[in-house]
C-alpha cells in the first residue's frame, strides 16, 4: 500500500512496479507547490529512474543564479535547472502504473508506504518557522529570462524564478511577497507588477522523529522536508523513494526487517543533517535582526539535535548498489 501522492510516492510506486511487487494506491490529496525548479542534478536523477532521457527538455531552462546575500554584492554565477510546475510532473511521470504484478518475495509484513498524514509515529521535529507566499509577477524588460535571483532582506528573502514568457513566481520567506520585495534592492527593480499573495505555507525543515517501523516506512515532504534555500527538495524526494523501494525488495530476498528499518532511518536523519549544516552558513551571514536569530537558532538546534540522535546509532550495514540495497561486505 503506498498513501499519498507527489514525486516520492510516484517514483516508489515507479521502482516498485519495476521489480515486480504490487502497488495498491491511496491518493489524498495535498496542496500543490506553483513552481518546481529541477537543478541539473535532480533532472539527471528523475530522466534515471524513470529512463527518460528527454525529460523537460522542452522547459524553460534557468542559465544563471545571482545572489545577493547579507551585506554583500551582488554575486552572478552558472546555474543549470528547468522550471515546471507539479501538473507538468503529474503528466510526464507514469505516476501509478496499472496492472497486475506478481510480488517478488515475501516482504515480511511490510504493507504501507505513507506519504501523507496520519503517519503511525506523529512526532514531528521542526527546526525553524519559515512561513512563506508565492506571488505571480511581471518582469521589467531588463530581466533576464534564463536568469533566477535570490536576495536576503531584513525579514526574510526571495526567490525571483522566471517562467520565459515575460513573467516570473516570487517565493517570499518570512513575509509577505510585496512587502518583502519593497526591501529588495536587486529585486524590486527586475519587477514591474507583482499580483496578490497566495495564502502562506510552511516552508521550514522539518521531519518525523521516527520515519519507519514495524509495517511501514513514511516519505516525502509530509515526512521530511527541507528549507528551498538549498534547492534540493525534488531530489531528495527521490532519493528517499529509491531508499524505501530498496528496503521493501530488499525485505523481499530474505534482509533483517529491524536492521533495514535501522538503516533506512539513519540515512535519512543524516541527509537532514547535512541539509542544515548547508543552510547555516546562509542563516548565520544574512542579517542580525530578530528574524534572522531565529532562524538560525533553530537550525543550529536541529543540527545539534540529528548529530546526538546519529551518534546513537549503529554504523550502516547497507549500501545502495544501483536501485539496490545489498551489505556492504559485499560491496566493498
Amino acid at each position: 500500500m503506498l498513501r499519498g501522492q507527489g514525486v516520492a510516492v510516484a517514483t516508489a510506486a515507479h521502482l516498485l512496479n519495476r521489480a515486480g511487487i504490487s502497488v495498491v494506491h491511496e491518493p489524498g490529496t495535498r496542496r500543490p507547490v506553483p513552481v518546481i525548479m529541477l537543478s541539473d542534478p535532480a533532472l539527471a536523477l528523475l530522466r534515471d529512474v524513470f529512463a527518460k532521457p528527454d525529460l523537460f527538455a522542452d522547459k524553460v531552462r534557468i542559465e544563471r543564479r545571482v545572489v545577493r546575500w547579507g551585506a554583500g554584492e551582488a554575486v552572478a554565477m552558472p546555474h543549470g535547472a528547468v522550471v515546471v510546475s507539479e501538473h507538468d510532473l503529474a503528466n510526464v511521470l507514469d505516476m501509478f502504473p496499472q496492472g497486475n504484478f506478481p510480488t517478488s518475495g515475501d516482504t515480511n509484513g511490510l504493507t504501507t508506504i505513507f506519504g501523507m498524514a496520519p503517519f503511525p509515529a506523529a512526532s514531528i521535529q521542526r527546526f525553524g518557522e519559515r512561513l512563506s507566499a508565492t506571488a505571480r509577477v511581471r518582469l521589467s524588460a531588463n530581466a533576464d529570462p534564463a536568469t533566477c535571483w535570490i536576495e536576503s532582506v531584513d525579514d526574510g528573502w526571495l526567490f525571483l524564478i522566471p517562467d520565459g514568457m515575460g513573467g516570473a513566481w516570487l517565493l517570499a520567506v518570512g513575509g509577505v511577497p510585496d512587502i518583502l520585495a519593497a526591501q529588495a534592492p536587486m529585486i524590486a527593480p527586475l519587477i514591474e507588477t507583482i499580483a496578490p499573495a497566495s495564502g502562506t505555507f510552511d516552508t521550514s525543515p522539518r521531519m518525523l522523529e521516527q520515519l519507519a517501523g514495524e509495517g511501514w516506512l513514511a516519505l516525502g515532504t509530509a515526512a521530511l522536508a527541507f528549507d528551498p534555500i538549498c534547492g534540493d527538495g525534488t531530489a531528495q524526494a527521490v532519493r528517499e523513494a529509491i531508499l524505501a523501494s530498496a528496503v521493501v525488495t530488499a525485505l523481499g530476498r530474505g534482509e533483517d526487517p529491524a536492521a533495514l528499518i535501522t538503516h533506512y532511518q539513519s540515512m535519512l536523519l543524516a541527509a537532514m543533517r547535512r541539509h542544515l549544516q548547508l543552510s547555516l552558513p546562509f542563516y548565520g551571514g544574512a542579517g542580525s535582526s530578530p528574524w534572522w536569530r531565529t532562524q538560525y537558532a533553530a537550525s543550529r538546534g536541529g543540527y545539534d539535535w540529528c548529530t546526538a540522535r546519529l551518534a546513537k546509532m549503529p554504523e550502516p550495514r547497507f549500501a545502495l548498489h544501483g536501485f539496490d540495497l545489498v551489505r556492504r561486505e559485499l560491496v566493498a
